[in-house]
């Protein structure tokens, strides 16, 4: 036998060689075919898991999350306009939303394990699970928030004094939306939201 015999016989060799059964062309066409059945099935898994209907599917953040949302203008305001849990929670570009979504595991591992599953636990876990997300939001400069929110375009005479001190002084200043509003959206019932720190200079 010959080493090109040998080749064509091996493994690497099997690999390569036109199937006796299939043309090129036609486990091409099943390759095509394959790939884009799995990016069209994986769209839709992220498409799914983005919405709220998914997100409250768990009855911790059901419980807890959303019924602290529901009782700020995130929920009911004069506009009518209202984000969901993904339009806060994950980032819209591809690679940091996959690493959101990878890293939102850690809640659905604390849901099939239990260790948020009362009010009691997730009361426990709520002040780790926000510094988390705040200085997640920090990192990126609370890029969720300015997909809504553009500080350039707002109109200050339409704002509160004290809110218009504060957003003025975000456009020069090294802060960002999240260090003011740590309680816009989960605050336990019964306590207030976070007061703004205070402005320097």
């Amino acid at each position: 036998m010959t080493n090109t015999d040998r080749e064509k016989t091996g493994l690497l060799g099997q690999l390569f060689r036109p199937s006796a059964r299939w043309s090129v062309l036609a486990l091409l066409a099943i390759g095509v075919a394959i790939g884009v059945v799995g990016m069209v099935g994986f769209e839709a898994s992220l498409k799914a898991t983005n919405t709220e209907t998914f997100c409250i599917s768990c009855h911790e953040m059901e419980d807890n999350s959303y019924t602290m949302l529901k009782q700020t203008s995130h929920f009911h305001n004069r506009s009518g306009v209202r984000p969901t849990c993904s339009d806060c929670h994950v980032p819209r570009p591809f690679i940091p939303k996959m690493i959101r979504k990878i890293e939102a595991a850690r809640e659905v591992w604390g849901h099939l394990t239990g260790i948020i599953d009362t009010p009691e636990k997730y009361a426990a876990h709520a002040p780790a699970m926000k510094d988390r997300e705040v200085a997640r939001l920090q990192a990126n400069d609370s890029a969720e928030c300015r997909n809504c929110h553009d500080v350039i375009q707002t109109d200050y005479s339409l704002q509160t004094a004290k809110a218009r001190q504060y957003h003025q002084a975000l456009e020069h200043n090294d802060k960002t939306c999240i260090d003011c509003h740590k309680g816009i959206a989960h605050t336990p019932e019964g306590q207030q939201p976070e007061a703004y720190p205070p402005l320097e200079g």
